[in-house]
């Protein structure tokens, strides 16, 4: 049975991205299942840092955006909305190039917050970062 609570497809997920950060980053959409929703980014000159490793700060970003747009199509968006609370991260592997991906996942579908699991592996399957977000659920007025 599917979480989704809001319709959505990969190009609108792209639609709804354009022009951020996102979008700056090249994070590309790449699959959803009934319970999880799965992204990419390069790891090239926007994404790494000065010693040519991928950034940790990037690696946040690919995780707080999929939990965030993960969280927004868990809620009924014509009531409600997500925003972040809380991140953390883990970084557990360097990487130089290629692509990183990343899969988000519920831990917690509440009312009033949503708790998200993040794993982000290199281009050969590797843990490379494990994120978590909390996700404040607002009610639009």
């Amino acid at each position: 049975m599917t979480i989704w609570k809001t319709p959505f497809d990969l190009p609108s997920l792209s639609r709804m991205h354009k022009g951020t950060a996102v979008d700056h980053l090249g994070i590309e959409f790449t699959d959803f299942g009934d319970n999880w929703l799965e992204a990419r980014m390069p790891v090239d000159k926007r994404t790494v840092q000065p010693f040519g490793i991928l950034h940790g700060g990037a690696s946040v970003l690919l995780a707080e955006t999929l939990g965030s747009a993960a969280s927004n199509m868990a809620v009924d968006a014509e009531s409600h909305y997500a925003v972040g609370m809380d991140i953390n991260a883990n970084h557990v592997r360097s990487v130089r190039e290629g692509y990183v991906h990343g899969r988000a996942t519920p831990i917690h579908l509440g009312r009033s917050t949503h708790v998200w699991q993040i794993m982000i592996y290199d281009g050969a399957q590797r843990l490379a970062c494990v994120s978590r977000i909390t996700m404040s659920i607002l009610e639009r007025t």
